[in-house]
């Protein structure tokens, strides 16, 4: 896995069995489409929620196009967890053809 602290969609793709997929996004953006296989918790709670994650396995975390999960990976790689941004957000991973289960929600 790269050390940069983002990831293209291919890449997140081909290693989806050894990473923790993270969605940070609102309730109704989550319920709307999501990665299949994404564990939701939003933002504003991540902090809270943290001691539910694995330490030991890599975070991935995602949003609509990489903004809120970009301040979730600076967090947690601040706190010494091996974290990711999934570059470009849902958006870019459904642009690049990746499967979607739903749709992406508008803002």
């Amino acid at each position: 896995m790269s050390s940069l602290s983002e990831l293209q969609p291919q890449e997140v793709a081909d290693i989806l069995d050894r990473v923790q997929l993270v969605d940070v996004r609102e309730p109704y953006e989550f319920e709307a489409g999501r990665i299949e296989g994404a564990r939701h918790l939003e933002l504003a709670r991540l902090a809270d929620e943290a001691g539910s994650l694995d330490p030991e396995r890599p975070l991935v975390f995602y949003c609509r196009v990489g903004g809120r999960s970009a301040v979730a990976t600076q967090a947690f790689r601040a706190s010494g967890y091996d974290a990711h941004n999934l570059a470009g957000g849902l958006l870019a991973w459904a642009d690049s053809g990746l499967p979607v289960d739903g749709r992406v929600a508008e803002h």
